[in-house]
């Protein structure tokens, strides 16, 4: 009832009557009184008039089931959701749920991570209240080995989402990084369980950098947040129901097609690497060259001082070209 009546607030210009809660829910109106207590306690403004009722006037930042389920306007990314206050990864707490037969589409949400994973193993800080840390539980049925993929389907999504919400211009680091005038905003990892020929579940963890003022030493002069871009507290349930909506549509697209073909264009109009030098750091060894975009299977187009064109492959090499490098 709670999300329910979250959710008539919010879309809701003016005040509801506390009757026309309780007819809608179906409750009394003391259950109503005590439920807007309850929405109080967690840090929603709720005018009360009498004769007129209530209205919502301001939301806390806050992650809740209720928060982000009231948000939420999908068809099936989502509906499966859990939200954690303080948990270790929250492709961790996927992986045991996809193990267990959770859906297609499941979300987990939390408000802090202790033991967060990034690429190549590396740690990502996620402390309370500070970061929109998610994510998503995928079953498609393609071939295994196009899976990587859908961390590209991911970065657009992330980068239209925030773009829409925050009203700024974002670009995409290549393969797995939103990057705002070559800071990074965001970052993505994706893990898989599959056989040879069959996925079992795909796992897309997404980590976006929004309530943060401070940054560790290491990464002061690298890493921003949506804060301190645009001066503003900004929700992280509706930056997660943004996410959610634009990551539909494009999955869907993805998976009709089992390549990037429809999204190609936009990727690569986002693309922060195009037409810039950029540093490959491949096992033989470090060469730079020119970044001219992606092929359909999402590879990354380099092309050496020779003029020979190489594709790069996503989880084989890492590439610099921001992030202060030269």
């Amino acid at each position: 009832m709670k999300q329910k009546l979250l959710e008539l607030l919010q879309s809701t210009e003016g005040f509801l009557s506390g009757q026309e809660l309780s007819d809608h829910l179906n409750v009394s109106r003391t259950a109503v009184w005590k439920v807007m207590k309850s929405l109080e306690e967690d840090g929603y403004e709720i005018e009360a008039v009498r004769n007129k009722g209530y209205s919502l006037k301001k939301e806390p930042d806050i992650l809740t089931k209720e928060s982000c389920a009231s948000r939420i306007n999908t068809k099936w990314l989502g509906k499966n959701l859990m939200v954690y206050d303080v948990t270790d990864s929250t492709n961790t707490r996927l992986k045991l749920a996809g193990e267990q037969g959770a859906p297609n589409g499941s979300v987990a949400v939390a408000n802090a991570q202790e033991a967060g994973k990034g690429r190549l193993g590396r740690h990502w800080e996620t402390p309370r209240g500070s970061a929109l840390a998610f994510s998503l539980l995928l079953r498609p049925q393609i071939q295994p080995e196009n899976a990587s993929m859908l961390t590209l389907v991911a970065a657009l999504a992330v980068s239209r989402a925030i773009d829409e919400y925050a009203g700024i211009k974002t670009q995409i680091k290549w393969p797995n990084d939103i990057v705002y005038q070559g800071k990074k905003l965001c970052g993505i990892l994706t893990e898989m369980s599959a056989d040879m020929d069959q996925i079992h579940y795909v796992i897309v963890g997404i980590g976006i950098n929004v309530q943060m003022t401070d940054f560790p030493k290491e990464i002061q002069n690298t890493a921003t947040s949506l804060k301190l871009v645009t001066g503003k507290t900004l929700l992280r349930n509706e930056l997660l129901a943004k996410v959610l909506e634009e990551f539909e549509v494009l999955y869907e697209q993805f998976v009709s097609a089992e390549s990037l073909k429809n999204l190609k264009a936009e990727y690569e109009s986002r693309l922060a690497n195009k037409d810039n030098r950029v540093n490959v750091l491949a096992p033989s060894g470090a060469w730079q060259g020119i970044c001219l975009g992606i092929k359909e299977d999402g590879a990354l187009l380099v092309q050496r001082e020779d003029g020979k064109v190489e594709e790069v492959i996503a989880g084989e090499v890492s590439v610099r070209g921001i992030y202060g490098y030269v």
